[in-house]
């Protein structure tokens, strides 16, 4: 079952600036998909449509589905329930003075009973490696501490797809090992845009590149990575794991 759907998306900015041209993929249940390409390739629009943060309105070209739905100004709370978005920036997120407000906030919002919600915000700490950081300011944490705290905060919200735009744009090693443990751990169906296409090679299955706002191409993620007259084509460089690996003639 496909957990979500883009289909033939296109978006163009306020100032008429193509961002997406008929842009399509799919995220099957349980699934990593890769979103990768250049700087200003549309990676970081399209997440922001995929769980009806981009259009604000319902002037989209082309649908998302999301779990059978298709994204519309009238389910927009639950689609931002069942889709958790990290931001690229941690900063972006993080808005309230300790840690426990803000990984309580998004199942405040959607109803927990508030009985419930110290339970969970200590469980989904937990489950991003930060027992005991409830009365913490998230704005004196680590790079990686604020974006796990980013994340439980949408696991909090137990979503069935999350949407990862740069995670470890600012992790150092040990961050980015942990933070790619934690991901590959998780259940949920996973879209990641990153440049870090190491990260894509470990956790993705299936990628799809994308430049001028177009997908130029899709498959196997090991197989699209290991084209290198491709990824230079595209601004990128063949992953070094990848380097004595071939693509299928």
């Amino acid at each position: 079952m496909n957990m979500l759907e883009v289909n033939d998306l296109s978006y163009s900015y306020p100032d008429g600036k193509p961002a997406l041209r008929g842009v399509s993929m799919h995220a099957a249940e349980g699934e990593c998909v890769g979103i990768v390409g250049p700087n200003g390739a549309g990676k970081s629009t399209l997440l922001l449509h995929l769980n009806g943060i981009l259009p604000e309105d319902d002037s989209r070209h082309g649908k998302v589905v999301v779990c059978g739905d298709r994204i519309t100004s009238a389910n927009l709370h639950e689609v931002h329930r069942m889709v958790g978005l990290l931001f690229q920036d941690p900063d972006d997120q993080l808005f309230c003075p300790t840690v426990q407000e803000d990984v309580a906030f998004g199942p405040a919002q959607f109803g927990s009973p508030a009985g419930e919600i110290d339970r969970i915000v200590r469980e989904s700490l937990a489950q991003v490696g930060l027992e005991g950081f409830e009365r913490r300011s998230p704005h004196h944490l680590s790079g990686g501490e604020k974006q796990r705290v980013c994340l439980a905060g949408i696991l909090a919200c137990n979503p069935s797809i999350l949407v990862l735009d740069e995670p470890t744009s600012d992790l150092d090693p040990r961050g980015r090992r942990e933070l790619t443990r934690l991901i590959r751990g998780l259940p949920a169906t996973r879209v990641i845009a990153s440049h870090d296409l190491e990260l894509v090679v470990d956790l993705c299955s299936r990628v799809y590149l994308l430049d001028g706002g177009e997908v130029v191409a899709s498959g196997p993620a090991v197989e699209i990575l290991s084209d290198e007259e491709l990824m230079l084509a595209h601004g990128l460089e063949k992953p070094h794991s990848l380097q004595h690996r071939h693509p299928h003639p």
